[in-house]
């Protein structure tokens, strides 16, 4: 009566069944736009009757094949498509297990906005690619939505990768339309880490107590030994003295280290004998006599 209603009206949901087929069957040139991502064509039919229902937007379907009962979830790229025909890409009759001419229920849904994802390829080939998350989202960009379980096939340097959709929240069928989504990636499949092989130790050529300095100070029993009686010792051989050296411990810092500088451990010369000392303590220059060349007699 004056144009305008009491009560909101309900929206009702689009729920119909098509003949289903694949891109690459479409009259004319090869739409790749369709094959490579997520969305479908449908007839004009089913949009005169999307705008009747009032139907939430953007607009999403649900896509079930009746016979195996298997559940995708799809956009809508145009409205072009023969009447009572819908064409879909490869990747959603392989997992749909649909064949050429199937039926396919399509029934409008609403689903909540995705927060994270997580894939998992089918090929360790996906590993080459230098950034898989920035190839991931421009190939998502071509679709409308994401359900758990998928195996979505993404083109990238004219090679199809195939991705299979682990996870998904808030739900396990999301929209991922102007959203903000977390995304994760799980090893691929046949994928095998590279086995590491713990590095050999080389020994050192060289025994590391022989680079330590001398020992100063101090040397528990370090000496000669005295016979009780007072004879001397019998002498069987002429021995060299030992040394001790000073036990290598590795890890122990130099606390007195200044920066800029460089210490090579090296054996020292022995300091000189007390009786190299001695003569050149009696040594003294121009100590001789002088003589006269001539003799005391003559004047």
């Amino acid at each position: 009566m004056f144009g305008f209603h009491l009560f909101p009206v309900i929206p009702r949901p689009f729920n119909t069944q098509f003949k289903c087929y694949s891109v690459s069957m479409i009259p004319g040139n090869v739409r790749e736009d369709v094959e490579s991502g997520g969305k479908i064509i449908m007839p004009p039919s089913a949009l005169d009757q999307l705008t009747r229902l009032n139907i939430v937007y953007p607009m999403l379907f649900k896509l079930t094949n009746k016979k195996t009962n298997r559940i995708t979830h799809c956009g809508v790229l145009e409205f072009v498509a023969e009447e009572g025909l819908v064409y879909i890409p490869y990747w959603m009759m392989q997992y749909l297990l649909l064949e050429e001419g199937d039926n396919l229920q399509v029934e409008s849904v609403s689903l909540p906005v995705a927060t994270f994802s997580r894939f998992q390829p089918q090929s360790p080939d996906f590993l080459d690619i230098t950034n898989p998350k920035a190839v991931l989202e421009n190939a998502l960009r071509s679709f409308a939505c994401l359900t758990a379980g998928d195996v979505i096939a993404i083109k990238y340097n004219s090679r199809v990768y195939e991705l299979c959709v682990l996870e998904t929240k808030p739900g396990n069928a999301v929209s991922i339309i102007e959203c903000d989504m977390n995304v994760d990636f799980a090893p691929p499949v046949g994928y095998q880490e590279p086995e590491r092989t713990p590095k050999k130790v080389e020994d050192m050529s060289v025994d590391p107590s022989e680079l330590m300095p001398e020992p100063t100070g101090f040397i528990a029993f370090h000496g000669q030994g005295n016979r009780l009686d007072g004879k001397k010792k019998k002498d069987n051989g002429t021995l060299e003295p030992v040394t001790p050296k000073v036990p290598y411990q590795r890890g122990i810092p130099d606390y007195n280290y200044k920066v800029g500088t460089l210490h090579f451990l090296r054996n020292s010369r022995p300091p000189p004998s007390k009786e190299k000392q001695g003569a050149q303590d009696d040594f003294q220059a121009f100590s001789g006599e002088g003589q006269s060349l001539r003799s005391k007699g003559r004047k």
